[in-house]
Order: C-alpha cells, then sequence, then structure tokens
C-alpha cells in the first residue's frame, strides 16, 4: 500500500474527515445513477423538460462526486467508489426501474435531492472544526443541488 509521506492534516483530523467525504461520495454516485435511471424511463406530459433538466442536474453530481474523490485523494485516502460500496453504503432509497411519468419522476428526484443535500449538511457541520477546506468544498457542492432541488420540487405545485 502506497501512502503520501506529506499529510495537510493531523492524523486523527484526517481520518474523520475521509469517512465523513467517503460518505457523501457513495450518496453522490448513487445520486447521479439513480438521475440517469429515472432520464431514461421518464415518460409523458413535460417529458422532454425533465429529461433535459435531469441531464443538467447528472452533469452537476458527477462533477461534485469527483471533487469529493479527488479531495480524499489530497488527503492520501483512496476514494471508494466501486459499485458494492456504492450499493452497500449509499443513504438514498433504491429506484425502481420502471417507466415513470414525468410527474412522478420529479417527486422522486426531489426526494433523493433532500436526502443527498441532508447529508452533505451534517457533514459540513462535522467540517467546521476538522478542515475548512473540505467543508468549503461541500458547501459549494450544496448550494448547487439545493438550487435544483428548488427547481425541481417546484414542478409540483
Amino acid at each position: 500500500m502506497t501512502e503520501f509521506k506529506r499529510q495537510v492534516l493531523p492524523e486523527e483530523k484526517n481520518a474523520q474527515v475521509a469517512e465523513t467525504l467517503q460518505d457523501r461520495l457513495v450518496d453522490l454516485i448513487d445520486l447521479a445513477l439513480q438521475l440517469k435511471q429515472a432520464h431514461w424511463c421518464v415518460v409523458g406530459n413535460n417529458f422532454r423538460a425533465v429529461h433535459l433538466q435531469l441531464d443538467e442536474i447528472i452533469n452537476d453530481v458527477r462533477l461534485g462526486s469527483d471533487e469529493v474523490a479527488e479531495r480524499m485523494s489530497t488527503l492520501g485516502v483512496a476514494p471508494d467508489g466501486r459499485a458494492i460500496q456504492v450499493a452497500e453504503g449509499t443513504s438514498l432509497a433504491l429506484m425502481d426501474k420502471e417507466f415513470a411519468s414525468a410527474a412522478s419522476t420529479v417527486s422522486l428526484v426531489a426526494d433523493r435531492l433532500q436526502t443527498t443535500v441532508r447529508g452533505l449538511r451534517e457533514s459540513i457541520e462535522l467540517l467546521g472544526d476538522l478542515d475548512p477546506i473540505s467543508e468549503d468544498l461541500l458547501i459549494s457542492m450544496t448550494a448547487g443541488l439545493e438550487k435544483h432541488l428548488w427547481m425541481v420540487q417546484s414542478q409540483e405545485v
């Protein structure tokens, strides 16, 4: 196993930061996968708008997961984005593989965005005293996902 010789955080903080970043990484990877599933299976009224909106969100989520994984690597901890880790570690509810109306898809997506944002906010709170750089990364990501949540759930009204 390769280890970096120069750590940016003290070991006790590094382990806690890496653990919470790993949790967020798993949720972000799962969110991107579930949003792509929804993207493929959305049907009905407003299909095109929801289909295109999902691609925009997926792009932001994938960029976010990459940033989290790279932050973990910066801390000298190998990120784990393997399918088994994602399947076993996600906090998101499983999405059905069936076709779903645009209205139903909007609700499912909003629920998963809310779960992801909740996890990010919990990690932000934890990271405040441990690592302000990782905290800042998650704050920025959360702001974008909260905006997506607003835009998605606004369609339910």
